[in-house]
């Protein structure tokens, strides 16, 4: 939903892969741009010859950063098989599995929203569950992140979301699946 960081974690993931001299590419999709409508934001790592500029029909990693929408939405469609999926609620992956009627190689639970109201004071979950996404997919290094955090953000803000992503990285809750 709007307010809660989509459209700057789309950004940071494409400012942290450029660090790393991935080629990257993010870009939002929304209708009416307010707090609470809901928002998608797709980032796309890979090959310059394979990106895209539209909606990305099957990824392989899906980041949920409202944890009311898994429950009411099916937002697994075209998430590949053995795809992950980092979500963010303070229910343990053990308890959250059950929301995810697709068949995924892990998955990584944060309480992002709990680690933003801590340590940046609002309810903004992105860079909390950017930490978890670096923790449990490897596609970037959380020094990337801290480092796009900071080209993104002045001063003081930086350092809290950097907290923030910190915070993300070492207390997500991991499971793997077998995936055949």
């Amino acid at each position: 939903m709007g307010g809660q960081g989509v459209v700057a974690a789309g950004e940071l993931i494409a400012i942290a892969a450029s660090r790393e001299n991935k080629f990257c590419r993010a870009f939002p999709m929304y209708g009416s741009a307010r707090r609470g409508a809901p928002v998608l934001a797709f980032a796309q790592i890979g090959h310059e010859s394979e990106a895209t500029r539209s909606m990305i029909y099957h990824p392989n990693y899906l980041l949920i950063l409202d944890p009311l929408m898994a429950e009411s939405m099916d937002l697994m469609g075209g998430l590949k098989e053995g795809g992950v999926i980092l979500f963010n609620s303070e229910k343990s992956a053990d308890e959250a599995k059950g929301l995810f009627n697709v068949r995924l190689s892990k998955l990584g639970v944060v309480d992002a929203m709990g680690i933003a109201e801590r340590v940046l004071g609002r309810p903004i979950p992105n860079t909390a569950i950017l930490g978890a996404l670096s923790k449990v997919t490897g596609v970037l290094k959380l020094e990337s992140v801290n480092w796009a955090i900071r080209r993104r953000f002045a001063d003081r803000l930086a350092e809290v979301n950097i907290e923030a992503a910190k915070e993300g990285h070492d207390s997500v809750d991991v499971m793997a699946f077998e995936v055949s």
